[in-house]
């Protein structure tokens, strides 16, 4: 075999034990974040978004009470699905960044999110590394003033990196709905994925319902969180609140490993 031969068959070799790695990697991450045999440390950073004064001013009141609806919620979640872990996220409060994250590219393509995703994941690193706290997840929470943006980009949430990256309205009177979507993507870098349709922003149905054997179907009460919206008539669902109008549904259990099995169609949970 020629020289440059054996050069490409070792440069081969060198790259598969690379995704070897990653891959390995990859996997021992997703089982310590969801073995739940102690609460996972989430680190919240604050964010001025837009530079306005209005989110200064809404930041400079936030601090880790802010946020205990989130711990409340879980705990009760996880007291449902009989989880022996009673606390499952510990909240703490990281400083406000003066930097934004790196965005991600306006148009969507393999190659622009693959190379996003590398800069966010350093830039974290570099957050974890120079301000701390210490913490297995970190959670970006980029606050705007609603009249200068009264639409907000989506958020985020990795699970590869174990971080997200939250926009949210610098009000008190979307306080309920910034924690909800704070949970929402904390649960996505635990490995849940969405129950709504992204063409239509609509739960789908069973997954994406709270009570998908209601009886009348509709209007539901509650959301699912990976949904969040409540499905009230054929083809319409309100946004959810807080929440106190969410619940983390079998499926979403399931795949953040509450659940070993799904239950059948109109059985209770059971304890393991």
């Amino acid at each position: 075999m020629s020289t440059g031969g054996q050069f490409r068959q070792l440069r081969i070799l060198f790259l598969l034990l690379i995704l070897f790695a990653v891959a390995a990697s990859s996997l021992l991450t997703r089982w310590r974040t969801t073995s739940w045999e102690r609460p996972l440390v989430v680190a919240l950073y604050p964010v001025n978004g837009d530079g306005s004064e209005a989110a200064s001013d809404y930041i400079a009141r936030l601090d880790r009470d802010s946020f205990a609806d989130i711990e409340s919620f879980f705990e009760e979640e996880a007291a449902y699905y009989h989880l022996l872990l009673k606390q499952p996220f510990e909240l703490v409060m990281g400083p406000v960044l003066d930097e934004l994250p790196p965005q991600p590219p306006p148009q969507a393509s393999i190659l622009g999110n693959v190379a996003w995703s590398l800069k966010i994941r350093w830039w974290a690193w570099r957050v974890a590394r120079e301000q701390g706290p210490p913490a297995d997840i970190q959670m970006f929470l980029l606050y705007f003033d609603p009249q200068g943006h009264p639409v907000l980009r989506h958020s985020l949430g990795l699970q590869k990196g174990l971080l997200g990256m939250v926009n949210l309205f610098a009000t008190r009177r979307m306080a309920g709905t910034n924690r909800l979507v704070i949970a929402h993507e904390l649960l996505h870098t635990v490995g849940a994925t969405d129950k709504y349709d992204p063409a239509t922003d609509l739960p789908v149905y069973p997954q994406g319902y709270a009570e998908p054997d209601r009886q009348p179907l509709l209007p539901q009460v509650l959301a699912e969180i990976m949904a969040g919206r409540i499905p009230v008539a054929p083809g319409e669902a309100v946004q959810a609140r807080s929440l106190g109008q969410a619940l983390i549904g079998p499926r979403t259990a399931l795949e953040i490993r509450w659940l070993k099995a799904l239950p059948e169609a109109g059985a209770t949970v059971a304890a393991d």
